[in-house]
Order: structure tokens, then sequence, then C-alpha cells
């Protein structure tokens, strides 16, 4: 088992700790918050040990699936993390959808493999060049409406193999079309998700 040493106060610092307002949490989350503590604002403050401890073990589960070659899609679709998720899976060299997430991406994956190949033709087409005037205005506004929806997965060949969700409440459709593939996920989720849904 490899040690990743996940510092329990660089996750302070992060401010991984703060949850939603009392009124907007799911009682299911009731074994990760501290019991009887909230901040001022009436927010929860979520355990940060416990917190640590299953980040260690996820990242023990995608270390290991990495070394099988496994393959990885990172869903985070909120704008603020956006950035962080197109720049970790570049790094990690995975697939990601950090824009939006369009329904039956992969419930109908027949369909998404046909539109994934049109927009692999289309930016061949415009490398190649030579086209009037008109029909590269086409061609450059088709481009920039699949790469808004399918950049981060446009190399993708097949079902990716374990999908990590970032924000389970904003990208719920997500979430439900791995549970009904099979797909297993790994959710970071905060103090109004459910943690039965992460698998």
């Amino acid at each position: 088992k490899r040690d990743w040493n996940i510092n329990v106060d660089e996750l302070l610092e992060a401010s991984v700790h703060f949850g939603h307002k009392m009124k907007k949490w799911n009682p299911k989350m009731e074994p990760y918050i501290i019991p009887k503590c909230l901040t001022r604002s009436r927010s929860h403050l979520i355990n940060f040990v416990k917190t640590a401890q299953y980040l260690s073990e996820a990242c023990d589960l995608v270390f290991t699936a990495a070394r099988w070659n496994e393959e990885f899609l990172i869903v985070g679709t909120n704008k603020k993390v956006a950035d962080s998720v197109f720049e970790a899976a570049i790094r990690a060299q995975c697939h990601y959808v950090n824009d939006k997430w369009f329904s039956g991406m992969l419930t109908n994956w027949s369909t998404t493999k046909i539109i994934l190949s049109k927009f692999r033709k289309l930016r061949i087409k415009e490398k190649i060049g030579g086209l009037k005037p008109r029909d590269a205005s086409i061609l450059k506004r088709q481009l920039c409406h699949f790469e808004r929806a399918l950049e981060g997965i446009k190399y993708m060949r097949k079902l990716p193999d374990f999908v990590i969700i970032i924000d389970q409440q904003k990208n719920y459709t997500a979430l439900r079309e791995c549970k009904i593939l099979g797909i297993p996920t790994i959710s970071l989720i905060d103090t109004n998700s459910d943690p039965d849904l992460a698998f």
C-alpha cells in the first residue's frame, strides 16, 4: 500500500472542512461531520481526519487502477473547478468533462462514438484547410459547438473504467449514468450530498 502523506493541515488550509448550512445538509452525511460543531454561519464542519483517510484510500485505488492501464474520466462542470479539472486531466493524461455533461454521454455510447468520430473528422478537415471562406466559417462554427462538449473526451474509444466526479449534486446525471452501467465512481461530495450514491 502506498503512503500518500495526506496532510490534515493542508486540507484545513484548502478549507475542505466547511460544509453547507445546516438547513441544506443531507442527514446521511452525519457520520462524516464533526458532531455538535457549527461555524458562525451555522454551517457544518466536515471531519477532516476522515476526509484524509478516505482520500488516501481513493488515491490507492486510483494508483492501482492506473498501473493496470485502466481508463479514467474526470467530471467537474462547476465553474469553480473547471480549470482544475482540465489541469489535473492533462497531467494525468486522462479524459475529462469540465463544461457541460450532455445526457446519454455514457448510457448512449454508440451515438457518442459516432459524434466523436464526426468531431475528429472535422478537426482533420480544418487542419488540411483549403476551404472557401464560407465553408471555413461553417466548419469553425461546428467545431466550436463540438469542442465545448467533447474536447476532453475526443480520444475516448470506449467507456471509462473509473469515473471521478467532483460535486455530486452538480453532476448527478453523470453519476446516474455510471450507476446504470456499473462503472465505479470516486465522488468528492459535500454535506448536502448522499454518500450512498458514491460507490
